[in-house]
């Protein structure tokens, strides 16, 4: 199976990098809908103790409306889920949902055409935030 992220380390803490994944987002037009506080999230309902973890769902509204036009049903993959989990005092991951996997549900031309363009972005982003700690 082919990967089904898009992925980068990031040599700086946890805090500073969520801010600086969602200029970087932001930079590349998407806006963040939803966030999920794994860490905090798991704690409560489990008791557990994992590493300082989010979930952002972001979106860029154009590109969301074109999947829609292209396959309705493509709303159960809305929104791009960008992840950022701490794996140090200073390092963390930075990973997102591959857009290409849409389109490996469904070639339509158009829906092709959605995820290139939001993984063109969305790679922009990590690099973005990937660059900024060298």
């Amino acid at each position: 199976m082919p990967g089904y992220t898009l992925t980068t380390e990031v040599g700086r803490p946890y805090g500073e990098t969520v801010e600086a994944v969602r200029a970087a987002l932001a930079g590349q037009g998407f806006g963040v809908l939803t966030e999920i506080d794994l860490k905090t999230v798991l704690a409560a309902k489990l008791g557990v103790d994992v590493p300082a973890q989010v979930i952002l769902g972001a979106c860029r509204p154009p590109l969301a409306y074109r999947a829609l036009q292209a396959d309705p049903s493509i709303a159960a993959m809305l929104p791009c889920n960008v992840v950022v989990r701490e794996t140090g005092t200073a390092s963390c991951v930075v990973e997102a949902f591959d857009p290409d996997m849409m389109a490996e549900l469904n070639n339509a031309p158009e829906l092709r055409s959605v995820a290139q363009e939001a993984k063109q972005r969305l790679t922009a982003a990590l690099a973005a935030v990937s660059e900024e700690t060298r």
